[in-house]
């Protein structure tokens, strides 16, 4: 690497014990994330990297409390709740209607949705991934929906969101998160009617995206990638505290020589509400992103102790051959996948054509088990294995910027990148203007 030094766990550790003890919960336009902006940019700063913020519009969860009320056998009970973003409170109003239950895989495929008007719909399905099952959701009229993340059975109400393109030109109720067991209760129990009652919800804010720039003899572009927004009440070690410590690590690490090609890592704002920051820096230098990005590298919760590693691929055979390859040089084994995943900072890249890939970590079959709780804690990381990530990724990152002609071609495999523009427009809403502005490179 050009006599740089090697990766410190140490250092690591420092950023992640900023990040998560003394900032803490990073929410999407809230203090927090702007803490953590401030630290990232200053840090950039610290190794002699160009830095710049670049500021976008972003709705903020401004949520004071939030209550769920449920009744079996005549008697009212509470529970804990979660509001999704980019959906209202109730204005601290309790809200009370009959319950159904809606389970989402299967009852899509009723042709009519009316009889959830009017009712307290639990809603088993973390996610709505179709925006014409959304329309048909709110067009039905529920009074208000409670979701139940299918993918994690647990005791305690996760954090998530709605998506903001959905919600944006369909529109959104009352929607919270709810724990998995606590659903499972109401049902064998027999519930009857729910009360929700949600003091705050959205309000107009401002997030940032941090672009850290190691600057080549050239206009290219090697691009990797972090975030360092959170879920509510979540301090986010791993999702994504280790993406960020990395653009960190790797910042110093690269810093202090120049390349043919620039390496530029960014640490993005409101991932969380759907890649958010990303999606607005692709749009915003969307003709400079196509001209002279040629590689995308996305980091994100890469520090489960136990676990396996994921890489997935949208580019070419030969760069997922590549990539492999330089993981397995240093006894590293990872899981290469091609497949599109529209919930990761690349794959804005990826919609522009930008070849990609994406590391993560996961622990169990539904990623991890601590995903979006308040204990994503810095006992969830691993810093030797991070460090031995990153060391491999500071080699070949310094490969791809030095070597005349890329080992791989600057394109997507067809058939992901039609996949890709499927995502695109659908949950995305495409290349529309919203949060764009003047281009750079």
């Amino acid at each position: 690497m050009g006599g740089a030094s090697a990766v410190s766990a140490e250092n690591l550790r420092r950023h992640l014990r900023v990040l998560t003890e003394e900032i803490g919960v990073r929410l999407a336009g809230g203090e927090g994330e702007r803490s953590a902006a401030a630290y990232i940019a200053d840090e950039g700063r610290r190794c002699g990297a160009e830095v710049r913020i670049e500021p976008f519009p972003v709705r903020q969860r401004d949520v004071t409390a939030e209550r769920v009320e449920i009744q079996m056998g005549g008697v009212w009970k509470s529970f804990p709740c979660s509001l999704f973003s980019n959906t209202p409170g109730t204005g601290g109003v309790p809200v009370e209607a009959p319950l159904v239950f809606f389970e989402a895989p299967t009852e899509y495929r009723r042709p009519d949705l009316g009889h959830l008007k009017g009712r307290a719909v639990v809603h088993l399905g973390s996610h709505i991934e179709s925006r014409e099952h959304y329309r048909r959701l709110i067009a039905a009229e529920p009074a208000f929906l409670m979701f139940v993340d299918i993918r994690y059975p647990g005791s305690v109400p996760l954090a998530d969101g709605m998506f903001p393109e959905y919600t944006r030109a369909i529109g959104a109720l009352p929607t919270v998160n709810v724990a998995y067991q606590d659903a499972w209760q109401w049902h064998t129990d027999g519930a009857t009617a729910a009360r929700l009652t949600v003091h705050g919800g959205m309000r107009d804010s401002e997030s940032s995206n941090v672009i850290i720039d190691l600057p080549g003899d050239g206009d290219e572009w090697i691009v990797v990638g972090g975030h360092h927004d959170t879920q509510a009440d979540s301090i986010g070690a791993d999702d994504n505290g280790t993406g960020v410590i990395a653009v960190l690590e790797l910042a110093r690490v690269l810093a202090g020589q120049r390349r043919q090609r620039g390496i530029r890592l960014i640490s993005f704002g409101a991932e969380e509400q759907l890649s958010v920051g990303s999606a607005v820096y692709v749009r915003r230098h969307r003709e400079a992103v196509q001209q002279y990005t040629r590689f995308m590298w996305n980091i994100d919760s890469i520090g489960s102790h136990m676990g396996w590693t994921d890489l997935i691929v949208n580019g070419s055979d030969a760069m997922a051959d590549w990539l492999v390859a330089r993981f397995e040089e240093r006894d590293l084994w990872v899981a290469p996948r091609r497949a599109v995943n529209p919930y990761a900072d690349h794959f804005p890249f990826v919609a522009a054509g930008i070849p990609s890939a994406f590391l993560i970590r996961p622990n169990c079959v539904a990623g991890r088990f601590f995903h979006h709780r308040p204990d994503d804690d810095m006992s969830r990381v691993s810093f030797d294995l991070v460090a031995r990530i990153l060391d491999t990724s500071a080699s070949f990152l310094e490969t791809l910027a030095t070597c005349p002609e890329l080992p791989f071609p600057r394109t997507v495999d067809p058939e992901l990148a039609a996949q890709a523009r499927v995502y695109w427009e659908d949950l995305f809403g495409g290349w529309h203007p919203s949060g764009m502005a003047a281009s750079g490179r």
